[in-house]
């Protein structure tokens, strides 16, 4: 005799995966017009659609445009997971995120959206956050020591100068340089950033 496996909650289950479904394909929908016509340039009503989802549930699963901004923005970002890790190697991993990013030929959905976007005064905002909430705070929770989150945003400057640099003037130079070398430039560079500050005697 077959007995029913608890119907109410398969399908409390099966509505779950629909909504992560769902909630993934607005994302990804974000993330290419993001990239595709910057921020000013979407609408919700054109993300649903590249979605094939209902305009209320963007709005339900994200708020407002700018917090999907946001969350595409997270997302797509590696840089946490950079950051993790034992406090010493620090300078170093940021290093080598910082040659992979130069190395990368492509441009990725990221460097679009931010090249397209980072003018727009909600995305300036959604930026000031990210720089905060991804970048700073977990570095300041690596370092001891006094004037930590100054060290912090010195070391910031460096992650994301990059990007200016690689719109104003590009990155041709940068990749003709042996990775090795820049790499170890790049980790003295990070670990007098963030290495505490030397008193002088006056």
């Amino acid at each position: 005799m077959l007995v029913d496996k608890e119907p109410g909650r398969e399908a409390a289950g099966r509505r779950k995966r629909d909504r992560e479904a769902t909630r993934r394909r607005i994302l990804d929908a974000a993330r290419d017009l993001f990239g595709e016509h910057g921020y000013d340039g979407v609408t919700v009503r054109m993300i649903a659609k590249r979605a094939e989802a209902n305009m209320a549930l963007v709005n339900r699963y994200f708020g407002s445009k700018a917090a999907l901004f946001g969350e595409v923005l997270a997302g797509e970002s590696v840089i946490r997971g950079v950051i993790a890790g034992d406090p010493e190697g620090l300078p170093r991993r940021l290093a080598e995120h910082f040659v992979r990013q130069v190395d990368q030929r492509s441009v990725t959905a990221m460097s679009r959206m931010l090249d397209r976007s980072a003018g727009h005064p909600e995305v300036k905002e959604i930026l000031l956050r990210y720089l905060e909430d991804v970048i700073v705070e977990p570095m300041v929770a690596q370092l001891e020591g006094p004037d930590a989150r100054a060290r912090a945003l010195l070391a910031s400057t460096i992650i994301m100068g990059g990007g200016p640099v690689r719109r104003l003037v590009g990155l041709g130079d940068l990749r003709a340089a042996d990775p090795a070398e820049l790499t170890d430039r790049l980790t003295a560079m990070f670990g007098a950033a963030l290495a505490p500050p030397v008193h002088r005697e006056t």
